[in-house]
């Protein structure tokens, strides 16, 4: 499950650092949704893989 803003603040960052992340990742994701999907040339991927997968049809 993922951690929420607040948990993550309780657990001692930064708010301002916290939604500056939060932000920077949703932008990243729409900016995602733009580019035409494409094979994955490695065997590693950023992360587990995404976190939001295409066919989540994730929103901000």
């Amino acid at each position: 499950m993922p951690a929420r803003s607040e948990d993550i603040v309780a657990a001692g960052f930064q708010r301002a650092d916290v939604d500056l992340a939060t932000r920077l990742i949703k932008v990243n994701e729409y900016k995602r949704r733009q580019a035409p999907v494409g094979v994955r040339i490695t065997h590693r991927a950023f992360g587990r893989d995404w976190r939001y997968p295409m066919t989540s049809k994730f929103r901000a």
